[in-house]
């Protein structure tokens, strides 16, 4: 796996200081972005998703048309989406695409009553994840599946075309509802940056919880998705990286603070590492937390090229096999890393 890069897919202009230009979520603009990233080394992109956004997996059906070997990372809800109506789409997108479908699975909080979705408590939600991915990975294996779930149920469904490797399964989540979900049923769990004690605490409970719990399929991988803020030198980063940190303070301009935070499992981990110090480890920086980032904009790699891939290697040691980057400006940015940082990452 080559690393991906993160394309926001945002209504409005100018998410986390990224560059405000005509058409900033045009097909064309869209496009020159993906094309980027193929040009610079990059395996494809995950697409944000969520209600007042443009729908993801339309949007990841015409990048894929438009290129040849990006792989769109497409975020999709359990509920937004009923599991064999997904299944059948992605088995269309990943056949005519040429097997280059992966799918992130989200389970956190969105506008549900807007397209008429409901949910219980954490039990339910997780539960209801556990169902759509059992369902999916069975569509895309089996045919005339019948499942009678609590949340979904399917009577004698074929999905074709048939896939003889189906898309792999990412998913997040911190809480120990997510935690089983993961360990039982995703592909590969994507950590936000946190420490590596951290990150080598959650592998090793995954791994434990996977035995524990008797996981039927490959054993599960590991992510990153993290800001990654590189410059020439150490120095003019940091520099970089501080200036923005006060802009966000300010809470205006092209680096406001992040609108769609929430306080869900994962998120407040993060949150609280800014008590245990501005910059953990060799330069992970917490300081964006303080100060309105969100998600993976909330902790930071800041560093040379050189220092950066240090750091990821440091996670690769720990079990890390997937990468998700970005920063701002999403096209220089994704050129300036293709150019600096992929290469000392070939062997990831």
């Amino acid at each position: 796996m080559k690393p991906l890069w993160y394309i926001p897919n945002q209504a409005q202009p100018g998410h986390r200081g990224d560059d405000v230009v005509d058409g900033h979520n045009s097909l064309d603009t869209l496009t020159e972005q993906a094309l980027a990233l193929e040009e610079h080394g990059w395996g494809g992109a995950l697409l944000g998703t969520g209600w007042g956004r443009p729908d993801t997996f339309t949007v990841a059906t015409a990048l894929t048309a438009r290129t040849t070997t990006f792989q769109p990372l497409i975020a999709v809800r359990p509920g937004y989406w009923r599991p064999a109506n997904f299944a059948s789409a992605a088995a269309t997108l990943h056949h005519l695409s040429g097997g280059r479908v992966l799918v992130n699975i989200v389970s956190g909080k969105d506008d549900l009553a807007a397209y008429g979705d409901s949910e219980g408590d954490q039990a339910a939600r997780y539960g209801r994840t556990r169902e759509f991915l059992q369902i999916v990975r069975k569509l895309w294996r089996e045919e005339n599946v019948t499942y009678q779930g609590e949340h979904f149920q399917v009577t004698g469904s074929t999905v074709v075309p048939r896939l003889a490797a189906p898309p792999r399964l990412y998913f997040g989540g911190a809480s120990p509802a997510a935690e089983e979900v993961a360990a039982t049923e995703a592909d590969v769990q994507l950590f936000w940056g946190e420490p590596y004690d951290d990150i080598a605490e959650r592998i090793d409970r995954l791994r434990t919880l996977s035995t524990r719990l008797g996981r039927e399929h490959a054993p599960l991988e590991f992510g990153l998705r993290i800001t990654t803020v590189v410059r020439d030198t150490t120095e003019q980063a940091w520099a970089a990286a501080e200036e923005r940190v006060a802009l966000m303070a300010e809470g205006q301009g092209r680096f406001a603070r992040d609108p769609n935070r929430f306080t869900a499992v994962g998120q407040q981990r993060l949150l609280d590492l800014a008590a245990r110090g501005d910059v953990l480890d060799d330069n992970l920086y917490t300081a964006p937390g303080k100060v309105g980032g969100g998600g993976a904009g909330t902790t930071w790699l800041v560093g040379s090229a050189e220092d950066v891939a240090s750091s990821l290697r440091k996670y690769q040691a720990l079990g890390i096999s997937h990468l998700v980057l970005s920063d701002t400006p999403y096209l220089p940015e994704i050129q300036r890393q293709g150019r600096d940082l992929l290469p000392l990452l070939r062997s990831f």
